[in-house]
């Protein structure tokens, strides 16, 4: 009875770590994708005429504000996982 108890705490214990790095690597992931959207828009934003230029550059600090939460949230998740 006392092996069983173990193992199921164990498993428990394994499930919730690995939920942890799931989202911890998913979030990393998001903030990765928005740093690329973010530098393409600024690159677009550097060779494009003065109206498109504007908003290429918006884009980009939109990009830049969903990397740093993404990146947040990865890194408050990673807090979470056991060691």
């Amino acid at each position: 009875m006392k092996k069983l108890l173990a193992v199921l705490m164990m498993s428990m214990v394994c499930t919730a770590a690995v939920a942890q790095v799931g989202t911890t690597m998913k979030e990393g992931a998001k903030a990765t994708g928005e740093k690329a959207e973010q530098y393409g828009d600024q690159a677009k934003a550097a060779v494009s005429t003065q109206p498109s230029k504007t908003a290429d550059k918006a884009k980009a600090q939109v990009h830049k504000a969903k990397a740093h939460a993404h990146a947040k949230t990865a890194k408050d998740a990673a807090k979470d996982v056991p060691k």
